[in-house]
């Protein structure tokens, strides 16, 4: 990663951690000071990206990607026995494809 591209996103935690809404000119003035030159578009760009979010919540749930299977194995759970007949019918479907490769009439090692 390029050394700008770090000024800015060290400019956006540290407007983050004061409280102070990141926006572009902000992270400019920040990186400047640090004697980094950072183009315009790329602050811009990184200041849309975190409108409106709350950057230190980010921050504490970078590991938190967990929650969607749980929700997933809930609903089939919920289900029933509905479950088990849709995982032989997708079996099915796959020996299906399986055995349809055979028909071509040549193999791989032939």
């Amino acid at each position: 990663m390029a050394t700008s591209e770090l000024a800015a996103t060290y400019a956006a935690l540290i407007l983050a951690d004061d409280g102070v809404e990141i926006t572009s000119d902000k992270i400019v003035a920040l990186t400047n000071a640090a004697g980094v030159e950072v183009e315009s578009i790329w602050a811009t760009l990184l200041a849309k990206a975190l409108e409106g979010k709350n950057v230190k919540e980010l921050l504490s749930n970078v590991g938190a990607g967990g929650a969607a299977p749980a929700v997933g194995g809930a609903t089939s759970a919920a289900a029933g026995g509905a479950a088990p007949e849709a995982t032989k019918e997708e079996e099915k479907k796959e020996e299906e494809k399986e055995e349809s490769d055979d028909d071509m009439g040549f193999g791989l090692f032939d």
